[in-house]
Order: structure tokens, then C-alpha cells, then sequence
């Protein structure tokens, strides 16, 4: 296998500073699900601490007991997936915030708190229209209530309420975002008074001010992934933080072989439609294979020479949204797609800086 993902830390950080600029004086949380979007989880936090992040968004508490370790005490860490009351002993233990977005799990966090005998930080999540988990409106006051309840009881801290938006468009997270101001309300009269409020990820966190409230939950834009059909990175002020390459490994007449195939994380349904980077500029890559793929030769072609799939270079290479854009998805989806097999090359500083 000649495929590897090279990781700039340095861009990551650039691109961390410019998030914190343009949501201040919300928070930006960074959020490393799927392996901090495939690019390593501990070498990422790592840099994202030491650019001044104190918050991480881990998506399920096996992430975030995993980011506790890496970073240590004093950062905030948010999961919102606990599958087990394993799960919610190990939260516990490892002092990370819980989003709470659905009864029955309120309770079973009381009951880890009962056994803790501590408050656990807790979350709740409304559900705007997404439905991505989340309580629904009409069942809301009584969950806020009860939420109450069990705080005044030393069980819990609600310390945030939160939701997802769609982002697809503007009348649809206006709409998202009057249910949240409903709940946000219903909230206040049960007592409740969250530090933190939350709705907005990447693109809402950039154009709608309005959608910041306390703190943002920032994925793809922090890793300089484009929203499909969105502004450019480059005019948004980030760059891409990895780049997926292959080597040439075969050369043929007009056609030549690289080192990544389907098994490595590359679409099937890419083979024709897609152009990557190449010293010589974009070749239409004709076919992917389970672990290597054709492209269209150059003059002067030879085994060795590199070939960028996605990411950032010197030869007008694609983006992971350029190649989403062509199977109809989006930018993460090819980034998280990328083997954990395929090395990761690190740049930019140390893993502790």
C-alpha cells in the first residue's frame, strides 16, 4: 500500500484561530468524532489545546475518555452518545459533560450520580426538527421539569441546552432556531439556568451571528472542509489540514495505477467522474479498485511520482468537497472514509504541541 494522509498541524491550528475569531465571544467548541474526522484524535487535541480550545466535542464516551487522557484536567470534554451504563460510569470517572437528549437516560444518569455520589454535568437537548435525538417540544416542559427536580437533588448540574440544525437552509433553521428559543424559555421557568447554550456547527456558526449563542460545535471547518456547495475554504479563511496521496505504481500506455483502492477509504462510485492532483495538474480518475485505481497518464509518468486524492498541494489538487460534490455527498463523509489502515503523516510541530 502506497496511500498515506498527511497531517499538517499547523494548519489545524491556523484554521482553530480563525474559528475562534469569527464566533467570539462565543466558545468554539472542536468537535473530533470518527477519529477527529479521520485525522487522529490524540494529535489533534493536543494541537487544539495548546490553540487555546477548552472545549471538545467527543461524540460517544468511549472518544471522550480517550481525548480525557490525551489532554488531561481543566478542558471541558461534551459526549452525547452513551450506549451503556458502563458508558455512564466511565463519563463519570473521566469528569466529561453528557448530553441528555431523551427521559430514560435523564434517569439513568441520576442513577449513576446516586452511585457516584456527585453531581454529573448534564446537557439537555431539545429536538428542533432534525430529529437526531433530541426531546421532542410537546414533551419538553415536563423533561425540563424533572431535569429540575433532580438537580435541586444534588444529582445533576445542567450545565447547557443544545440542539442540531439541519443547515440546509435558511428558513428551515429559523424555524429550528424559534423552537430552541421556545425551549430555552420553558427551560427558564423550570428553574434552570445553563452556563451554555448551543445550536450552531460550521456553516451556521460563520454566516448566522444570531446562531451562536454561548458556544459553537465545530467539526468540518476546523479540519478546512468546505460545506458541499458552500464558499470556498480559501474565502472562508481555512485550509485543508490532510491530504490523502498514492504513489504511481504501475505505468502503462495512456493509463496508470496508484497505490489506493476501495479499501483504503477511496468511493467506488468516483471511477470516472472525479480529476486528482497530479505534478502534471488534474487526470481524470477512470476506475477504483479494491486496493488500487487507474488514472489518465501524463508525459513522463513514472513509478514513484505522487499522486494527491484530496487535500492541499502544489498542483491543483481537489478538495474533499470537490470529489463529495461529484457522488452527490459531502466533504466529511470522504475524509472519515479513510482507512485507519492508511498511515497518518504528521507535520507542523510536535504531537504535544
Amino acid at each position: 500500500m502506497s496511500a498515506r494522509l498527511h497531517v499538517d498541524r499547523s494548519a489545524l491550528a491556523s484554521n482553530i484561530r480563525r474559528v475562534r475569531e469569527t464566533v467570539a465571544p462565543a466558545e468554539a467548541m472542536l468537535v473530533v468524532k470518527d477519529d477527529a474526522y479521520g485525522h487522529g484524535v490524540e494529535p489533534v487535541v493536543r494541537t487544539a489545546v495548546a490553540s487555546g480550545v477548552t472545549w471538545i466535542g467527543a461524540f460517544d464516551v468511549r472518544t471522550g475518555c480517550a481525548v480525557r487522557a490525551a489532554v488531561g484536567e481543566g478542558i471541558r470534554i461534551f459526549a452525547w452518545i452513551a450506549a451503556s451504563r458502563s458508558d455512564l460510569d466511565d463519563a463519570v470517572a473521566a469528569d466529561i459533560d453528557l448530553g441528555v437528549g431523551d427521559a430514560a437516560l435523564l434517569e439513568e444518569v441520576a442513577d449513576a450520580a446516586r452511585a457516584a455520589r456527585g453531581p454529573v454535568r448534564v446537557h439537555l437537548k431539545i429536538d428542533t426538527g432534525l430529529h437526531r435525538n433530541g426531546v421532542r417540544p410537546e414533551e419538553w416542559p415536563a423533561f425540563v421539569a424533572r431535569a429540575a427536580a433532580l438537580q435541586s437533588h444534588g444529582l445533576t448540574e445542567v450545565v447547557g441546552i443544545w440542539s442540531h440544525i439541519a443547515e440546509a437552509s435558511d428558513e428551515d433553521d429559523d424555524a429550528a432556531r424559534d423552537v430552541f428559543e421556545h425551549a430555552l424559555a420553558q427551560a427558564s421557568s423550570a428553574g434552570l439556568r445553563p452556563a451554555v447554550r448551543h445550536l450552531a456547527a460550521s456553516a451556521a456558526s460563520f454566516a448566522r451571528p444570531e446562531f451562536r449563542y454561548d458556544m459553537v460545535r465545530v467539526g468540518a471547518f476546523c479540519y478546512g472542509i468546505r460545506s458541499a456547495g458552500g464558499p470556498s475554504a480559501q474565502s472562508l479563511g481555512l485550509m485543508p489540514v490532510g491530504r490523502l496521496a498514492a504513489d504511481v505504481i504501475e505505468v502503462h500506455d495512456d493509463v496508470l495505477e496508484i497505490g489506493i483502492g476501495a479499501l483504503h477509504g477511496l468511493p467506488s462510485s468516483l471511477g470516472g467522474r472525479a480529476a486528482l492532483g497530479t505534478p502534471a495538474g488534474r487526470r481524470r480518475l477512470l476506475g477504483v479498485g479494491a486496493t488500487r485505481s487507474t488514472i489518465e497518464a501524463w508525459p513522463g509518468a513514472a513509478v514513484g511520482d505522487e499522486v494527491t486524492v484530496f487535500g492541499t498541494g502544489e498542483h491543483d489538487d481537489p478538495s474533499s468537497t470537490d470529489l463529495a460534490e461529484e457522488i452527490g455527498t459531502i466533504g466529511e463523509e470522504l475524509a472519515v472514509r479513510v482507512s485507519p489502515l492508511v498511515p497518518r503523516v504528521f507535520a507542523g510541530g510536535t504531537e504535544d504541541a
